[in-house]
């Protein structure tokens, strides 16, 4: 039989530097969970990735046990590692700060795949090209698509 579900907590926090301090450690005392022990278990199953943002989402059951899923790090964080800057513009329609490839835009979808709601690859580099936009990075070439096919209406 199935646990019954209490509570599920969305944070994101460093591979392999889960400690109990916050937001962790509130986030997870609050549901009267083993703070400690999550921490072990998030730091071993992130080791190989540290210093990345990473999502995690915690599914915490009635009897305070728990489980966690990782996701890959978020697009905007994968766009600033790739074009190398720190942040993103203030005024992204008027300052640009940086520019990518479509092969790194074509990359970063491969990777960001599973957890973006699209079904091709196609559609989740323009979801990964559309963020960029929105941080005030412009992405170099010609697109590895042609744009007027996909929005043709059927008549």
């Amino acid at each position: 039989m199935a646990k019954a579900v209490s509570g599920l907590i969305k944070l994101q926090i460093k591979g392999g530097a889960a400690n109990p301090s916050p937001p962790v450690g509130p986030a997870l005392g609050s549901k009267g969970v083993n703070i400690m022990e999550f921490c072990k278990q998030f730091n071993a199953r992130t080791q190989n990735s540290a210093g990345k943002v990473l999502p995690v989402i915690i599914t915490i059951y009635a009897d305070k046990s728990f489980d966690f899923v990782v996701k890959k790090p978020p697009v905007a964080v994968q766009i600033l590692e790739a074009a190398k800057l720190k942040s993103g513009s203030a005024e992204s329609n008027k300052i640009k700060v940086g520019s990518i490839t479509w092969n790194q835009v074509e990359e970063i979808a491969e990777e960001k795949m599973p957890d973006l709601n699209a079904f091709t690859k196609q559609s989740a580099m323009k979801m990964v090209a559309g963020t960029a936009r929105s941080m005030g990075v412009t992405i170099k070439g010609e697109a590895p698509f042609n744009e007027e096919l996909i929005f043709q209406k059927n008549d």
